[in-house]
């Protein structure tokens, strides 16, 4: 696909991959990503991915825009060769319903389901991570099934707390820490996505794989000790 070239501003320059949103657009991104990481351009301070497009933040007193742009279009002639790292499935221990997911219910009445049909629905599909944005480490996934699609909440929450599983849409999603959203609530896992004393200080990463795996409060309580002490192991696998 033919990527298109923008400046933004004196600091930033954005590459366009395509007006859609689907894996193989996505790949793209992730391949051109990669490739700028590994390239070390000097200049270049921060990349940014979204589904679609790139954001290439750089010091224009290290580097000049066109020079910064004839390096990205050198990498973009040999895309085809970054190898990509094999994506993994992250298992998500999730807590559905009640106070964990107050929206459950609300769901499930929206679609004409029973909030068990919601449960396994929404936890037997395994979620591409297109991007990470909105908050630190907030994953936008791809893959829920249209039966459980719900609309926002009207008015959004104040507070939602950190490791809240929504939907809003054809999204499904997780709150990496407390803030405000106005997604429908339908559990809460206690991994921390987002912990900036760890490292990495994010669990998740783009061109993963997310699958929620339901749990009772009992094994909810014990996952949470665990993690509050740094002893639990995420489970993962390769797709």
């Amino acid at each position: 696909m033919a990527l298109t070239y923008k400046a933004a501003g004196d600091t930033t320059i954005i590459i366009e991959f395509a007006n859609e949103i689907s894996e193989k657009v996505n790949t793209q991104v992730r391949s051109m990503y990669l490739a700028i990481e590994k390239s070390l351009i000097a200049g270049i301070e921060e990349v940014v991915p979204t589904y679609r497009s790139l954001m290439i933040c750089y010091n224009p007193l290290l580097v000049k825009a066109s020079t910064l742009m004839q390096q990205l279009k050198e990498i973009e002639l040999h895309l085809e060769e970054i190898d990509i790292p094999k994506p993994k499935i992250i298992e998500i221990p999730t807590l559905y319903g009640g106070d964990y997911g107050p929206d459950l219910d609300f769901v499930a009445e929206h679609n004409n389901l029973t909030s068990a049909e919601v449960i396994n629905l929404h936890s037997k599909g395994k979620y591409l991570i297109y991007m990470l944005g909105f908050t630190p480490g907030f994953p936008y996934l791809g893959g829920l099934d249209q039966k459980i699609a719900t609309p926002r909440l009207e008015k959004p929450r104040l507070s939602i707390p950190a490791g809240s599983v929504g939907i809003a849409g054809a999204q499904t999603g997780i709150y990496p820490i407390e803030s405000p959203g106005g997604w429908r609530l339908i559990g809460r896992t206690p991994l921390r996505l987002f912990d900036p004393n760890r490292e990495p200080h994010f669990l998740l990463q783009l061109g993963d794989y997310l699958q929620f795996k339901p749990v009772d409060e009992s094994q909810y309580g014990l996952i949470k000790a665990q993690v509050d002490n740094n002893i639990f192991e995420v489970k993962t696998s390769l797709l």
